[in-house]
């Protein structure tokens, strides 16, 4: 299973993409994000479904309806027993009572109006032939469901009049021959999957994300960012390695780089877009983020265990021949600094063997600077020095950092002085 809580998908990805009209689509959004494709052609054929709802967004730009019309057809043809009063018209003319009549009247009503405008003012305009042909036979099914209620003659009759007893029977005969066929149960499916295609198309435009290619076995990023930062600075970053070892101060931007790396290559594997202007990836079947891991106290595991535990399992899943691509911030920081630069040292190594996955890792500890290994190579979030206070520029560079912003907070706060 991949590890990807640290991800936090649900309370700060979801947002990112979240622009549904309802709970079921919603649902649909998140299950999307939890689940990562299982191979380079799943990817592609779901960048093609979202690359036809942009190429239709003129028309899906102001897609509504009333939203309560929605919940309430919904729970009526889902949840409420709804006889085929075409097998028994005259009982239900002579003796339905006035309020089972105006249930139906009042509950097809909003069917209707809700249906009419989904087909008059969307389906029926979309441009199917820009959406991959297997997600055109679903559009079609939806249209197919819809068409079956003869909506402009309804329409008209529910706006220049009202529905009468005839029509009531006419409609609940069509109603339970969807049922009884199935297709009533997949118009749902399928209904609930447009839209949420349709909110994470809206979330990739407003934020300018881009398709990524997967035609490398290296990480290209070009001007990638994190989402969630206002006026984020962009960085490029091409591998040489398959092993990064990430460095600087404290506050220099060190997590924030990695979850911007993580976040564009697990979007690339939804099959979304991802926060950089240019992105070239490799395909992974594995993901392990770790970012800011605190104690895990549920399971009773320190944090040094909890991080000893996490590297095992990307490492069983390297051996068997799965490609990962793991974050590991502050690496064994819950340990002394010796055990630390030791056993940090065997992992880098022992992970530079694994060409067909990647490994990120952050760190402080400046003896790893001489780790020796062509597979592995450094980088630095810059900071400099200006009236001998740190100004974090946010910018990545190759390298090893050798500012000491810690002795200089210290310092400033006047704690030399104060502790001699």
């Amino acid at each position: 299973m991949n590890n990807l809580q640290d991800l936090n998908i649900k309370k700060e990805l979801l947002p990112i993409f979240d622009y549904s009209l309802n709970m079921f689509s919603k649902k649909r959004i998140l299950e999307i994000l939890e689940n990562p494709l299982e191979s380079v052609d799943q990817i592609i054929y779901r960048q093609k479904i979202l690359k036809g709802f942009r190429d239709n967004n003129e028309i899906l730009k102001n897609y509504s309806y009333t939203i309560l019309y929605l919940n309430e057809v919904h729970f009526f043809l889902n949840n409420e027993k709804i006889e085929d009063l075409s097998h028994r018209k005259l009982k239900y003319r002579l003796f339905g009572s006035k309020k089972v009549k105006n249930r139906y009247e009042s509950k097809l009503n909003q069917l209707i109006l809700l249906f009419f405008r989904l087909e008059s003012h969307y389906f029926s305009r979309l441009t199917v032939n820009k959406f991959p042909e297997k997600y055109i036979q679903s559009i079609r099914h939806i249209t197919k469901v819809l068409s079956a209620f003869n909506l402009e003659k309804y329409e008209y009759i529910i706006r220049e009049d009202r529905l009468k007893d005839k029509h009531i029977i006419d409609l609940t005969r069509r109603i339970n021959i969807l049922k009884d066929t199935g297709d009533l149960e997949l118009f749902w499916e399928n209904f609930f999957l447009f839209e949420a295609y349709l909110s994470i198309n809206i979330g990739i435009l407003k934020n300018d994300f881009v398709f990524p290619s997967f035609s490398t076995k290296t990480i290209k990023l070009v001007e990638l960012y994190h989402p969630l930062i206002k006026d984020p600075i962009k960085n490029n970053f091409a591998s040489a390695t398959n092993v990064i070892v990430l460095n600087g101060p404290n506050m220099s931007g060190k997590s924030t780089f990695l979850k911007a790396v993580g976040l564009c290559i697990y979007f690339g594997h939804l099959g979304i877009g991802v926060p950089a202007s240019k992105a070239d990836i490799p395909f992974f079947n594995y993901f392990s983020i770790e970012i800011n891991r605190r104690d895990d106290v549920l399971n009773g595991y320190s944090h040094f265990m909890t991080e000893v535990m996490n590297v095992k399992t990307v490492v069983e899943n390297a051996v068997s021949g799965k490609q990962c691509f793991a974050v590991f911030d502050e690496l064994f920081s819950g340990t002394n600094v010796q055990d630390a630069i030791e056993i940090c040292r065997t992992t880098i190594n022992g992970l530079s063997k694994y060409k067909n996955s990647y490994f990120f890792i952050s760190t402080h500890i400046e003896e790893l600077k001489n780790v020796s290994n062509e597979n592995v190579s450094n980088y630095f979030i810059d900071c400099e020095l200006i009236d001998n206070l740190p100004t974090f520029t946010y910018k990545l560079k190759k390298g090893w950092s050798e500012i000491k912003v810690g002795r200089i907070l210290f310092d400033k706060e006047g704690l030399n002085d104060l502790l001699n």
